[in-house]
């Protein structure tokens, strides 16, 4: 099948990465991602949730929204859906799995994920620039003497595949995941380790062979994220 934008099925979107987007943050980059674009920022807290109150050890976590004209109708504002929460717990599991949360001190990492232009792959949009965001905010808890050294053990991304009529996509823009018979989100690792797949039949069932062909073009595609990840992060996170 041909794409909408002319791109292989096995290709990403042209992808670009503005780090420091925000001078008040601290950490924050704009992620594009085809017509995708969501501003992600870091801010420090010096406390922490009641439960982590005297343990040592810090959080980090997540807020996701669109802004009313993010899409083709506007979104009227102060009405979180459980598509919010449910994006918001993923990018906040997504970022605490590869950080090393014991070693932040009893602080809390806020990453907010504003989403100015929505077509489609919002969600692993958000957790790829999250990263970015995080790493640049834990840098700067180095550079200011609170911590020793980046607490992050390994690099994550995520990206979007999915079925069109017996074809295999990677990276599906609105337009093909709002008629795509199997889309899946998957998260992982710098070193291929799975974080989160989530998977669904919308129009027809898929085989485990699809599947594993799926999970392999996502891999492809998370490797290309995560090795503009480590460019962009060159000189201040070695893992």
């Amino acid at each position: 099948m041909n794409r909408q934008d002319g791109r292989g099925l096995d290709k990403l979107r042209k992808i670009t990465i503005t780090r420091n987007y925000n001078k008040y943050a601290e950490g924050s980059c704009l992620i594009e991602l085809g017509n995708t674009r969501v501003i992600c920022t870091a801010s420090v807290e010096e406390s922490v949730p009641p439960f982590l109150k005297g343990t040592g050890t810090g959080w980090v976590t997540a807020e996701y929204g669109m802004l009313p004209r993010s899409c083709q109708t506007r979104i009227q504002r102060g009405r979180d859906s459980g598509r919010t929460y449910e994006i918001q717990r993923l990018v906040g599991r997504s970022l605490r799995a590869v950080t090393q949360i014991k070693l932040i001190g009893e602080r809390t990492i806020w990453i907010d994920c504003d989403v100015i232009q929505a077509d489609g792959g919002t969600r692993t949009a958000s957790i790829t620039g999250s990263f970015i965001a995080l790493c640049d905010a834990l840098n700067k808890l180095k550079k200011d003497g609170f911590i020793d050294h980046i607490p992050v053990k390994d690099f994550v991304a995520a990206t979007s595949v999915g079925i069109i009529n017996s074809s295999l996509l990677l990276d599906l823009a609105y337009e093909e995941d709002s008629r795509a018979d199997v889309d899946m989100n998957i998260v992982m690792t710098g070193n291929g380790e799975f974080i989160e797949i989530q998977g669904t039949a919308e129009r027809k069932t898929f085989q485990k062979e699809q599947m594993d062909k799926l999970l392999a073009l996502a891999k492809k595609g998370i490797e290309e994220l995560i090795g503009l990840q480590k460019d962009l992060l060159k000189g201040v996170l070695k893992i």
